[in-house]
């Protein structure tokens, strides 16, 4: 386990690298901060734009700067914000917290609701049931997430007033960016919870189970779920981490302040360590989630233990 560990800690490593690298050259194809940070300023000379290019560092080699910021990624400090000089590991320290708690809220919700109706799909196989569950998830997967996030602050914001349209002031304001997530990964997370069930209830072990005697519960939960569930962590750990990544669009609806949000206006900014930081930070997530999925392999199925 301990060998396994190592190697998948080389790879992750190796990936960040390349990722940040990948990061760090094409955002400075972008365009110039230094134009950004003089825009209303009247008239500016090449000399002024030189000058805070100097200021910032951007006149310096590519690889300089990139060697730099892999630095100050050992040690944790990824340097200043190019707009207002804040420090990029506070803006980050306050951001992370809002979007891993959503994110969690999110794939919670969308668990504990998915699996029990995807269950039940499998079970009650082309009967009435099936039908209605597999219906919801089709029409789950119609909304697109944005025009969705959009219709329920109409309805519940702004017509019934019973939530915040935006921010994060409560645990009410959860709700409507929650759901606006859940609803499509929970109609994504059915029909695969259907589908692995589905194989799975064929099998003669279950066949076996229910000839001792067990009760439902424990075939379909205990036996046939347990045996399906590797493809499911997979799929799940994958979900997560493309959920954190594609968070930006509802942060920004709901003026969530999370990494999204922080992200999109580094982008709009041109301000290369924020982005170059936010974007580090999501690949380290992404790869520690699936890092904990390798690793739940062997919680779940003692064979891969062994092996």
């Amino acid at each position: 386990m301990i060998s396994f560990l190592i190697k998948r800690l080389i790879q992750a490593t190796f990936v960040l690298f390349s990722i940040t690298l990948v990061v760090a050259y094409a955002i400075r194809l972008t365009g110039d901060p230094a134009l950004m940070l003089t825009q209303g300023a009247g008239s500016v000379t090449e000399a002024d734009l030189a000058l805070i290019r100097e200021s910032l560092g951007l006149n310096q080699p590519f690889w300089v700067q990139y060697t730099e910021f892999v630095k100050g990624l050992f040690s944790g400090d990824f340097g200043n914000s190019f707009m207002g000089g804040t420090s990029v590991s506070e803006l980050i320290g306050l951001a992370m917290p809002a979007t891993l708690s959503l994110a969690l809220v999110v794939m919670a919700i969308s668990i504990l609701v998915s699996v029990p109706l995807g269950v039940q799909a499998a079970v009650s196989r082309g009967k009435w049931v099936d039908q209605m569950i597999r219906i919801g998830s089709l029409i789950g997967l119609s909304f697109p997430n944005f025009w969705l996030a959009l219709m329920l602050v109409l309805v519940f914001s702004v017509t019934l007033q019973w939530l915040p349209p935006s921010g994060k002031d409560s645990i009410s304001s959860f709700i409507l960016p929650a759901i606006t997530m859940a609803i499509i990964l929970t109609a994504t997370n059915v029909r695969l919870v259907r589908t692995a069930m589905l194989e799975t209830l064929q099998s003669q072990y279950v066949m076996v189970a229910r000839a001792k005697g067990l009760s439902e519960n424990k075939v379909l939960y205990k036996h046939a779920l347990r045996n399906c569930a590797i493809p499911l962590v997979t799929y799940f750990g994958l979900q997560f981490g493309g959920l954190l990544g594609g968070i930006v669009v509802i942060e920004k609806v709901f003026n969530w302040p999370g990494l999204g949000t922080l992200a999109f206006d580094a982008v709009s900014a041109r301000d290369y360590p924020v982005l170059q930081a936010v974007i580090t930070v999501l690949s380290m997530l992404i790869v520690g989630v699936n890092l904990l999925v390798d690793i739940a392999y062997g919680l779940i199925d003692p064979r891969i233990r062994t092996e």
